[in-house]
């Protein structure tokens, strides 16, 4: 007999589920490069009825529908903001679910391939959203087919909650959780194994320069999204390219008589991960000032951007924080870029318990001043866990634990997923940072996004099993 809330190892169960997966494999990889080859970034300047994030969004989730209903699922689009998708349970009170979404960040210049064709290198696949989030949804929408096929009907509704607007607002889940009620239990494959519980709180804000006289910086739009960490980032001076030095990273041209253009090649990441990143606004922010090549107002907001951007643990600016829950703050500059007559700087923090809003507006206006700037708040989400110790978590580490031999413990992330959005969810995988990946293999939200297929494989067998184990808890 198994004994309750953890697995045993059943050969015959885990062969057969290598099997079926080996079997679909090649299909699999076509849906997911189908929903890769799908430009999903938000578009609100093309958003209209049934796309309220634009047409890519909306193009993705009709894709994805397509996909649920053609493996036999009950699926719905509720005005372009969300689709749902069902094998009913026994019981259609009382929802199993995963969230994953089909909108992506947007891809900057720096891929060396096109983003929206995805490849096959090495056993890794490669495109916009392989990782982040299209591959895991496919992944995830297989888990549930499996028990499908094996004619298995569960106690509550295996339910796939289908997102288009997580990298931006969030508008979908505040959707969702409007018209539809909270899930027993959600998982979203958006994170890490072996399971995550709880997530660090996410702050966004903007510096603001004061108003530029003579200004030497004639166009500057740096980075793709506040919460990544820009690989490719360029700016246009007043100048003459033969009279600048050259510098490790940087290209450097003449764009027009009179104005230089300067390029950095960094490596980027998510903002929740700043460890081994370079910053590509930082690069430029280094030459500038090194060389003296802006204005005296210009270089005193680009001495704060670079005591905001040279230290991620926020030390720099006044916000260094950290708790035995999440441990440290980190805080990053994702954007930078002239609007108005004045240079604006984005910043994204991802903090513990013990600090808050109020104090980020506080210091962060502190530093700004500092600098004959101003602060403002763009955002802010206060950090989110569940207990450890309860029933979903210990099941789905166990599943983890059992299908991989390995013996970790749940953890918490600076990212920020789905799960904080519900009253009863975590973050299950499907990445394994401690795997190191081959260096042309870039993260979610950088350049050159991959994934091997062999993990998209160990996860899909993870949550076969991890589905099972929830479905067995009574939620009577």
């Amino acid at each position: 007999m198994k004994e309750k809330g953890i697995p045993m190892v059943d050969t015959e169960l885990t062969e057969r589920i290598d099997a079926w997966i080996e079997a679909r494999w090649e299909t699999i990889v076509s849906e997911i490069g189908t929903l890769v080859g799908i430009a999903s970034q938000e578009d609100l300047e093309h958003a209209g009825p049934g796309m309220p994030f634009g047409p890519g969004p909306r193009k993705a989730l009709d894709a994805g529908l397509d996909l649920c209903k053609r493996l036999g699922m009950h699926a719905e689009n509720h005005e372009g903001y969300v689709g749902i998708a069902d094998y009913p349970g026994a019981d259609p009170t009382k929802t199993i679910c995963q969230i994953a979404h089909l909108d992506t960040v947007p891809c900057g210049p720096g891929w060396t391939q096109d983003p929206h064709v995805m490849t096959r290198r090495e056993g890794y696949l490669m495109g916009r959203g392989t990782l982040d989030d299209k591959g895991p949804f496919v992944v995830g929408l297989y888990a549930m087919r499996f028990w499908h096929e094996q004619g298995v009907r569960f106690p509550y509704t295996m339910r796939m909650i289908i997102g288009t607007n997580e990298e931006t607002s969030l508008k979908d889940v505040e959707y969702y959780l409007e018209h539809f009620d909270q899930p027993t239990f959600l998982f979203t494959p958006d994170a890490e194994f072996p399971v995550c519980y709880g997530e660090k709180g996410i702050y966004q804000g903007v510096f603001t320069s004061g108003p530029i006289v003579d200004g030497k910086i004639i166009e500057w739009h740096a980075g793709e999204a506040f919460n990544a960490i820009p690989t490719d980032a360029h700016i246009i001076i007043s100048g003459e390219v033969e009279k600048l030095p050259a510098a490790e990273g940087l290209t450097i041209s003449q764009e027009a008589p009179g104005h230089v253009r300067i390029a950095a090649k960094g490596r980027g990441g998510h903002a929740s991960q700043p460890a081994g990143t370079k910053n590509a606004i930082g690069m430029l922010v280094d030459y500038l000032l090194t060389n003296h090549l802006v204005s005296a107002g210009e270089e005193q907001f680009l001495t704060l951007q670079k005591t905001l951007i040279d230290d991620y643990t926020g030390a720099g600016v006044g916000v260094a924080a950290e708790d035995e829950l999440f441990g440290k703050l980190t805080i990053i500059g994702g954007m930078a870029w002239l609007e108005d007559g004045r240079l604006h700087q984005s910043v994204d923090s991802r903090y513990p318990t013990t600090f808050s809003r109020a104090q980020f507006e506080e210091q962060l206006s502190l530093a700004a001043k500092r600098f004959g700037a101003s602060y403002e708040t763009d955002n802010d989400t206060e950090p989110f866990y569940i207990d450890p110790s309860g029933e979903e978590i210990q099941r789905l580490i166990r599943v983890y634990n059992e299908v991989t031999g390995d013996d970790r413990k749940p953890f918490t992330i600076g990212g920020g997923t789905y799960a904080r959005e519900f009253k009863n969810a975590a973050a299950f995988g499907p990445e394994m940072p401690w795997i190191k990946d081959p260096d042309w293999v870039g993260p979610m939200h950088g350049d050159d996004e991959g994934v091997s297929e062999e993990l998209l494989k160990k996860s899909l067998k993870i949550y076969i099993l991890g589905i099972r184990e929830i479905m067995e808890i009574n939620y009577a």
